[in-house]
């Protein structure tokens, strides 16, 4: 198993929650202040260097119009840690492909960070959360389109060797393609993608050898969605490998209850207000999906989730937290619940979790934790598990 850590470059310097209606999309930016802003920006940036000397591997993403994520360049902070990191790989989860206008410009910037960090990206690929549509303009019944077809033009600009070639799609029309640089990692880096809910999009990823990652879920749905995958995973000729990851918000301590005050802090994440007419547009979600939620289906993110507590929170597996033996026991535990999985995502800061905590979390799960979890078995399909039953 491989660990990553993982913070949204969070901004929490904003006035009391009572006073304003929503973090996200229409929060006005006179709450942002450039010199506290510059200052977190090479925070964080530092904590990612730390994580990697102390040996984890790291992920960055991006979000717009948003107080939660600083990091609105994803790209951009790829390309420093390229620089500035010695041995983590680097997973950027990822590029908004559905919202941005032109993939070939994400096949570019994604090789040349391949070239500087000398292999060590892991590209992925997402539609964009809900929020984002209003601020992109996108139609929301297409995202999933307009991702898929990107995937299919960013993999064949990367493998394309010889003479430019034309590309006609439903959403991008592109002559004589050619990208210059060609990826460090051949055929190209390994290919992520992430989702919730969309199980026909999860088998075709998982048929394509991508790795397949979700977030903030329970374990019950969690499972659910790496059966999905592992039923329809193709073990041989698939480029990058596949696999299966999660991220909880992840917490460790000496003490529990050292332990159980840092992810208080942690959960900032998590209650970060949205307004209910940004939270799912229309056509982004699958109808069956809009079935299930109604008929009170939930994941980790929800209002109901959160009103349970953080010792429910954590008997789902939505967060992990105390100390390194208990919180090796939590993802133990979690590991055999979903039948396995492949990569641990951890959101290891967040809200006014500060530097000193931080880089002792960091430091704390690196030593103590990581080595009683790095052996375990990475996951096998389903087909081929029952055969070697």
């Amino acid at each position: 198993m491989q660990a990553w850590y993982f913070t949204e470059m969070p901004y929490p310097y904003l006035p009391p929650t009572d006073e304003i209606s929503t973090m996200r999309v229409s929060l006005p930016v006179k709450h942002f202040d450039p010199k506290i802003g510059a200052d977190l920006y090479n925070r964080y940036l530092d904590e990612h260097m730390i994580a990697d000397e102390a040996g984890l591997d790291l992920m960055v993403n991006e979000h717009h119009q948003t107080a939660t994520c600083l990091d609105v360049a994803a790209p951009l902070s790829l390309a420093i840690l390229a620089r500035q990191t010695k041995n983590a790989k680097l997973c950027i989860l990822g590029n908004p492909i559905a919202n941005r206008g032109d993939p070939i410009r994400i096949a570019e910037e994604m090789a040349m960070v391949d070239c500087i960090s000398h292999g060590r990206v892991s590209a992925g690929f997402v539609r964009g959360v809900p929020y984002e549509v209003f601020a992109a303009n996108t139609n929301p019944s297409r995202t999933a389109e307009r991702l898929w077809e990107g995937i299919d033009l960013v993999q064949k600009a990367w493998t394309s060797h010889g003479e430019p070639f034309n590309f006609e799609g439903a959403f991008t029309h592109r002559r004589a393609v050619n990208v210059w640089p060609r990826p460090y990692q051949q055929p190209h880096p390994p290919i992520w993608v992430t989702g919730s809910s969309d199980l026909p999009a999860i088998r075709r990823a998982a048929s394509r050898g991508f790795v397949f990652a979700t977030f903030l879920q329970p374990h019950a749905k969690v499972r659910t969605l790496f059966d999905a995958y592992r039923s329809a995973y193709v073990l041989n000729g698939q480029p990058g490998g596949g696999g299966t990851a999660f991220m909880p918000l992840v917490y460790v301590a000496d003490t529990e209850t050292e332990a159980e005050a840092g992810m208080k802090e942690l959960i900032w994440y998590m209650t970060a207000k949205t307004e209910v007419q940004y939270r799912n547009p229309p056509g982004y979600a699958p109808v069956e999906a809009n079935i299930q939620g109604l008929k009170g289906a939930f994941s980790g993110r929800t209002d109901a989730m959160r009103s349970q507590g953080l010792e429910a929170q954590r008997e789902q597996g939505v967060i992990m937290y105390g100390t390194p033996d208990q919180v090796v026991a939590q993802v133990k535990r979690f590991y055999d619940l979903v039948g396995g999985f492949d990569h641990l995502l951890m959101m290891m800061q967040a809200g006014f979790l500060d530097h000193k905590r931080t880089v002792s979390n960091i430091n704390l799960f690196a030593k103590e934790c990581y080595p009683q979890i790095r052996d375990l078995a990475r996951t096998r399909p389903l087909a081929e598990k029952a055969a070697a039953e």
